[in-house]
């Protein structure tokens, strides 16, 4: 087992967010949720994380929205490294993909979730897991 991860799960989805969770903790990885976009903008200028798992579609603030925010706030801040972001969303159009990589994410995944796929984009991305 690689090092313990510290996630920022962005969901609004209660059966998504207990799915992912228990899913990254039996990899003894720390997860914290963020519900919406605001949220976890919140979060993000509160603690580091190793990645941002980043659902597309919810309230108050989208995925794509936040990623946007978080992109001006690392450029503002000059950090070392910019936090990897992980579109998690049920579309999954070529374009969904194109689409939320233009907004500064790094990787995109469908859902269902599904650990081995997210293992495998964190070995993509060198993102110890």
């Amino acid at each position: 087992m690689g090092e313990r991860l510290n996630i920022l799960l962005v969901e609004d989805n209660l059966l998504n967010q207990r799915i992912v969770t228990f899913s990254l903790k039996r990899f003894n990885h720390d997860v914290i949720i963020a519900n919406n976009g605001v949220e976890a903008i919140e979060l993000f200028r509160e603690k580091k994380f190793d990645v941002i798992l980043m659902d597309i579609m919810m309230p108050v603030m989208d995925g794509l929205e936040a990623t946007v925010k978080i992109r001006e706030i690392e450029s503002i801040t000059n950090i070392e490294k910019r936090t990897p972001i992980i579109a998690l969303t049920a579309n999954t159009m070529d374009n969904d993909r194109d689409k939320c990589l233009s907004y500064g994410m790094d990787e995109f995944m469908a859902k269902p979730f599904d650990i081995e796929k997210l293992n495998s984009i964190f070995d993509e991305l060198k993102i110890p897991s």
